[in-house]
């Protein structure tokens, strides 16, 4: 009898494991958030022909870089922003549109960075086009479009992945091998922080119109934080508390998302492990923007850099006695500096994408991730259940909230074994 895999289970499957088992996305049954410090192998006969839509944030990675890969085609509905794509990618082909782009013969694979609210419909027509995906976060706006994005998937078999920058930040390859290695013990306590202070200027356009970032629920935007749990331990959250604060201003008591009263967001969550994670969203705060997670093990805990100064730290259980300002007896913890390793300087990388980028060195990662996937005909490690698994429990943590706290379960996406 085969059983539904375990957080283990999903922790373990290396890159290694995926190349040398060759498993297909059609039958995939083992998530992989876990990756080792593995140098990389170029198999530089296969090119990937990409288009990339979207020319703001779709400016900020490295395709035309990667040994593997070819920039087709790239796509914006604003004249300025498609120039800028053909200037960063130095790529003459350009189309006015995404449905125009995915006629494209030619074009192997999209990056959609469009807006979120249109993340699903455009990777769904890409899908339909036989196009490959990446995709910027979040995956999906509601349970009923991750559904839908998951039907897509599996119907066509095609490779999807959802660009999440905190699976590849510095410190979180650092908290992936630390975990690997067993060094945290049991991790049985998270803390994820994504502060945007100030964002509310991004809710206008150049021209003074609402984007889709007017009035947006905290929490449905929730990978930045949640990834630094499942995407290092390879838990899946089951259920949430969430509270919202608002303070009654335009943005949120008037928008585009059934009048999503918050700014901010906090939410408590429990994994199928039953350990917890807490997630705090900001968009209103005193606080300085920062996208940062500590990990808190039995044996070892580890915190990234906080901008108020500290860190990165590591945190050992000790056996030496001290007493606390009130004469009670404790152990004292061992506290130590870490110094945190750049690996986008090392052979985890091709060499021309070897430099610091974007989102803590992320960028680079995630182009080289996506292509090599491809190429190699492999799952991505942000596939379309990792993706599923970071976004749908903020959806739920958005619903939660405006029940005033209501514990929820959260709905599971993972591919259930057959009954051998």
């Amino acid at each position: 009898m085969r059983t539904e895999p375990t957080a283990e289970d999903r922790a373990h499957v290396s890159r290694r494991d995926f190349l040398r088992g060759g498993i297909a996305l059609a039958g995939l049954t083992l998530s992989s958030p876990a990756s080792a410090l593995e140098p990389v192998t170029v198999e530089r006969s296969r090119k990937i022909r990409i288009g990339v839509v979207g020319g703001n944030f779709g400016c900020a990675f490295y395709w035309h870089e990667h040994p593997n890969c070819i920039v087709e085609a790239v796509s914006d509905l604003i004249p300025e922003r498609r120039q800028r794509l053909q200037n960063v990618y130095k790529c003459e082909k350009s189309y006015e549109s995404l449905e125009r782009l995915i006629l494209d013969k030619r074009i192997d694979a999209v990056a959609v960075f469009t807006g979120a609210p249109d993340h699903v419909r455009h990777c769904i027509a890409a899908m339909k086009e036989g196009k490959h995906v990446v995709c910027a976060v979040p995956a999906a706006m509601s349970v009923e479009e991750a559904e839908a994005l998951l039907r897509m998937v599996k119907e066509t078999g095609l490779t999807y992945m959802m660009a999440e920058t905190s699976y590849y930040r510095q410190p979180a390859i650092s908290a992936r091998e630390f975990y690997r290695e067993g060094k945290f013990g049991e991790v049985f306590y998270t803390e994820a922080e994504y502060h945007h202070p100030g964002a509310e200027k991004l809710s206008f356009d150049a021209d003074g119109k609402i984007t889709w970032r007017h009035g947006l629920p905290p929490m449905l935007y929730p990978t930045h934080c949640t990834a630094f749990l499942t995407g290092i331990t390879g838990e899946r959250l089951t259920a949430v508390t969430c509270v919202g604060w608002g303070n009654g201003e335009p943005e949120v008591t008037t928008n585009q998302y059934n009048n999503n009263p918050f700014w901010n967001a906090n939410a408590f969550f429990t994994t199928d492990k039953g350990h917890s994670l807490r997630v705090s969203r900001s968009r209103k705060a005193a606080v300085r923007g920062t996208e940062r997670a500590q990990w808190i093990g039995s044996k070892m805990s580890f915190y990234m850099d906080h901008p108020n100064g500290l860190g990165p730290i590591i945190i050992r259980a000790g056996e030496q006695m001290e007493k606390d300002d009130a004469g009670f007896e404790r152990k004292l913890a061992q506290f130590e500096k870490y110094e945190q390793p750049l690996y986008w300087k090392t052979d985890m990388l091709p060499e021309p994408l070897r430099h610091d980028s974007g989102h803590g060195g992320s960028h680079t990662f995630l182009t080289h991730e996506f292509i090599d996937a491809l190429v190699n005909e492999r799952p991505p490690t942000v596939n379309i259940y990792e993706a599923l698994a970071y976004t749908v429990p903020g959806i739920i943590a958005h619903k939660s909230a405006l029940q005033g706290g209501k514990q929820m379960k959260i709905p599971q996406f993972d591919p259930k074994p057959a009954i051998a």
